[in-house]
């Protein structure tokens, strides 16, 4: 079951990878729970991946470990 819905607020905490825009607030816009084909998912680890949009518009793909809610 993910962490995190669609809508929620989010934030990339400091240890997430360097292109994971650390410490940015955005949007839960999308909830990989199964991975789709293909290698671009074969590169996070086990677990849910998020598409989040950020405050600027654009958006990124960060697994769960990454994130956490903002109040």
């Amino acid at each position: 079951m993910p962490k995190f819905n669609y809508d929620d607020r989010v934030r990339v905490i400091s240890g997430a990878g360097a292109s994971a825009r650390q410490g940015a607030n955005g949007w839960v816009v999308g909830v990989f729970e199964s991975r789709p084909a293909g290698e671009y998912f074969q590169a996070f680890p086990e677990g849910v991946v998020y598409s989040i949009e950020f405050e600027d518009g654009q958006a990124l793909e960060i697994h769960e470990v990454d994130l956490e809610a903002l109040e």
